[in-house]
Protein backbone atom coordinates (compact mmCIF):
# COMPACT_ATOMS: atom_id res chain seq x y z
CA UNK A 1 0.00 0.00 0.00
CA UNK A 2 1.32 3.48 -1.22
CA UNK A 3 1.36 6.11 1.78
CA UNK A 4 -0.49 8.95 1.35
CA UNK A 5 1.66 12.09 -0.21
CA UNK A 6 0.69 14.56 2.25
CA UNK A 7 2.45 13.19 5.13
CA UNK A 8 -0.19 11.59 7.10
CA UNK A 9 0.93 8.37 8.92
CA UNK A 10 -2.23 6.46 6.44
CA UNK A 11 -2.20 4.69 3.21
CA UNK A 12 -3.28 6.78 0.13
CA UNK A 13 -6.85 5.28 0.14
CA UNK A 14 -7.56 6.11 3.63
CA UNK A 15 -6.39 9.41 3.49
CA UNK A 16 -7.03 11.93 0.77
CA UNK A 17 -7.88 9.58 -2.03
CA UNK A 18 -11.27 9.99 0.08
CA UNK A 19 -11.55 13.36 0.05
CA UNK A 20 -9.98 13.52 -3.85
CA UNK A 21 -12.93 11.23 -5.05
CA UNK A 22 -15.38 12.59 -3.59
CA UNK A 23 -16.65 9.82 -0.58
CA UNK A 24 -15.74 12.22 2.26
CA UNK A 25 -15.20 16.07 2.85
CA UNK A 26 -12.15 17.37 5.16
CA UNK A 27 -13.26 18.32 8.22
CA UNK A 28 -10.15 20.75 9.08
CA UNK A 29 -8.52 23.39 6.73
CA UNK A 30 -5.50 21.49 7.23
CA UNK A 31 -6.96 18.28 6.01
CA UNK A 32 -8.01 20.24 2.81
CA UNK A 33 -4.24 21.85 2.55
CA UNK A 34 -3.05 18.24 2.72
CA UNK A 35 -5.46 16.63 -0.08
CA UNK A 36 -4.90 19.79 -2.09
CA UNK A 37 -1.31 19.06 -1.45
CA UNK A 38 -2.12 15.44 -2.86
CA UNK A 39 -4.22 16.28 -5.69
CA UNK A 40 -0.74 18.14 -7.03
CA UNK A 41 1.04 15.39 -6.50
CA UNK A 42 -1.36 13.09 -8.47
CA UNK A 43 -2.74 15.64 -11.11
CA UNK A 44 -5.89 15.80 -9.91
CA UNK A 45 -6.79 19.51 -11.35
CA UNK A 46 -10.47 19.27 -11.08
CA UNK A 47 -10.38 18.47 -7.24
CA UNK A 48 -7.79 21.58 -6.87
CA UNK A 49 -10.19 23.75 -8.76
CA UNK A 50 -13.21 22.44 -7.13
CA UNK A 51 -11.87 23.13 -3.46
CA UNK A 52 -11.10 27.10 -4.68
CA UNK A 53 -13.55 29.03 -2.94
CA UNK A 54 -16.42 29.81 -5.49
CA UNK A 55 -15.88 34.08 -5.63
CA UNK A 56 -11.78 33.06 -6.57
CA UNK A 57 -12.16 30.31 -9.09
CA UNK A 58 -12.07 32.94 -12.02
CA UNK A 59 -8.61 33.45 -10.73
CA UNK A 60 -7.55 30.15 -11.34
CA UNK A 61 -5.90 29.05 -14.46
CA UNK A 62 -6.75 25.64 -15.22
CA UNK A 63 -4.13 25.16 -17.80
CA UNK A 64 -0.98 26.55 -15.82
CA UNK A 65 -2.22 24.62 -12.84
CA UNK A 66 -2.71 21.53 -14.85
CA UNK A 67 1.44 22.42 -16.28
CA UNK A 68 2.85 22.43 -13.05
CA UNK A 69 1.51 19.32 -11.58
CA UNK A 70 2.54 17.02 -14.79
CA UNK A 71 6.37 19.30 -14.74
CA UNK A 72 6.91 18.87 -10.85
CA UNK A 73 7.59 15.90 -9.46
CA UNK A 74 6.71 16.16 -5.94
CA UNK A 75 8.77 15.38 -2.89
CA UNK A 76 7.48 16.57 0.48
CA UNK A 77 4.68 18.92 2.31
CA UNK A 78 5.43 20.38 5.60
CA UNK A 79 2.65 22.02 7.63
CA UNK A 80 4.56 24.71 9.68
CA UNK A 81 1.75 26.37 11.31
CA UNK A 82 -2.36 26.21 11.48
CA UNK A 83 -4.04 29.42 13.40
CA UNK A 84 -8.22 28.28 13.47
CA UNK A 85 -9.31 26.24 10.67
CA UNK A 86 -10.81 23.53 13.25
CA UNK A 87 -13.80 21.66 12.63
CA UNK A 88 -15.67 24.26 14.76
CA UNK A 89 -14.56 26.86 13.11
CA UNK A 90 -15.09 29.36 9.94
CA UNK A 91 -11.92 30.66 9.00
CA UNK A 92 -8.45 28.90 9.10
CA UNK A 93 -4.91 29.68 8.12
CA UNK A 94 -2.24 27.23 7.32
CA UNK A 95 1.18 27.60 6.76
CA UNK A 96 3.03 25.32 4.86
CA UNK A 97 6.57 24.80 2.64
CA UNK A 98 5.86 22.14 -0.18
CA UNK A 99 9.00 21.32 -2.01
CA UNK A 100 9.60 19.57 -5.18
CA UNK A 101 11.53 19.09 -8.17
CA UNK A 102 11.43 21.16 -11.69
CA UNK A 103 13.38 20.78 -14.61
CA UNK A 104 16.31 19.03 -12.31
CA UNK A 105 16.05 21.66 -9.88
CA UNK A 106 15.20 21.44 -6.22
CA UNK A 107 11.91 24.13 -5.67
CA UNK A 108 10.40 24.90 -2.29
CA UNK A 109 6.52 26.69 -1.97
CA UNK A 110 5.74 28.48 1.03
CA UNK A 111 2.61 29.89 1.72
CA UNK A 112 0.09 30.95 4.15
CA UNK A 113 -2.88 29.75 3.13
CA UNK A 114 -6.63 31.26 3.87
CA UNK A 115 -9.83 29.25 4.26
CA UNK A 116 -12.57 29.92 4.37
CA UNK A 117 -15.66 27.11 5.46
CA UNK A 118 -18.94 27.66 4.05
CA UNK A 119 -22.17 24.76 4.52
CA UNK A 120 -19.33 22.82 6.47
CA UNK A 121 -17.38 22.31 3.15
CA UNK A 122 -13.71 23.96 3.76
CA UNK A 123 -12.67 26.00 0.43
CA UNK A 124 -9.12 27.89 -0.41
CA UNK A 125 -9.67 31.63 -0.65
CA UNK A 126 -6.16 32.65 -1.34
CA UNK A 127 -2.58 32.75 -0.22
CA UNK A 128 0.37 35.07 0.32
CA UNK A 129 3.91 34.51 1.39
CA UNK A 130 5.21 34.62 4.31
CA UNK A 131 7.34 37.58 5.53
CA UNK A 132 11.43 37.30 5.52
CA UNK A 133 12.68 37.15 8.54
CA UNK A 134 15.36 39.08 9.16
CA UNK A 135 19.21 37.50 10.34
CA UNK A 136 20.54 39.55 13.08
CA UNK A 137 24.18 38.89 13.89
CA UNK A 138 25.16 39.07 17.27
CA UNK A 139 28.87 38.58 17.29
CA UNK A 140 31.46 39.97 14.98
CA UNK A 141 31.75 38.95 11.70
CA UNK A 142 34.62 36.39 11.42
CA UNK A 143 36.47 37.06 7.41
CA UNK A 144 38.60 34.18 5.84
CA UNK A 145 41.37 35.04 7.37
CA UNK A 146 40.86 35.85 10.70
CA UNK A 147 41.41 33.13 13.32
CA UNK A 148 39.34 30.45 13.23
CA UNK A 149 37.05 31.43 16.20
CA UNK A 150 37.09 27.44 17.65
CA UNK A 151 40.32 28.40 19.02
CA UNK A 152 42.37 25.80 17.13
CA UNK A 153 44.82 28.40 15.83
CA UNK A 154 44.42 27.84 12.03
CA UNK A 155 42.94 30.37 10.16
CA UNK A 156 39.13 30.49 9.90
CA UNK A 157 39.34 29.13 5.83
CA UNK A 158 41.64 26.30 6.69
CA UNK A 159 39.10 24.72 9.77
CA UNK A 160 35.72 25.78 10.19
CA UNK A 161 35.54 27.94 7.21
CA UNK A 162 36.13 24.65 4.73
Amino acid sequence: MENCPCGADKTYDKCCELFIRGESVPKTAEELMRSRYTAFTKEEVGYILDTVHPDKRSQHDEKGIRNWTKKSDWIGLEIVETSGGGSDDSEGKVEFIARYYQNGKRETHHEIADFKKEEDKWYFLDGIAPEQKQVVRFGPKVGRNDPCPCGCGKKYKKCCGK
